[in-house]
């Protein structure tokens, strides 16, 4: 099980189109489902507003170079605006994202997982139970 927060609760986040599966990408889904857990238990879900791509149409698009897509400042500053909703989460599930984003959750301090489990409370149950698989290999 990840860290629990001071509370002695954990938070997992996990981003949602229709609130109980898991979005199929990161920057894409429209908000965040927050699963509180607390002595191995679901005791709290709450739905949050996310920004996403379509939020960022104006804005300039960068390209980092050989480390590519997703790490430029234009990028990481997209992707720290999009974090910032689940700050207080110690996860967050996604079946999909880039590897620039991922890298920003990270050191958000918060643990990324790309499942290929789609529905919300399994995948959360998955995650307590150690059993969650991150499919890092699938980040683009």
């Amino acid at each position: 099980m990840g860290n629990i927060s001071k509370e002695g609760v954990l938070r997992i986040a996990a981003v949602s189109d229709d609130g109980a599966t898991i979005s199929q990408h990161f920057g894409r889904a429209r908000f965040y489902i927050v699963v509180t857990v607390k002595d191995g238990k679901i005791v709290g879900r709450e739905k949050r507003e996310k920004i996403g791509h379509a939020d960022f149409l104006g804005e300039p698009h960068d390209d980092a170079g050989l480390r590519g897509h997703g790490f430029g400042p234009a990028a990481q500053s997209r992707h720290a605006r999009m974090i910032s909703k689940i700050a207080d989460c110690q996860a967050l599930l996604a079946r999909g994202m880039g590897a620039g984003a991922y890298q920003a959750i990270k050191e958000a301090g918060i643990r990324p997982i790309v499942t290929d489990i789609a529905d919300i409370e399994e995948a959360v149950r998955a995650y307590v139970e150690g059993r969650l698989i991150d499919h890092y290999e699938r980040l683009h």
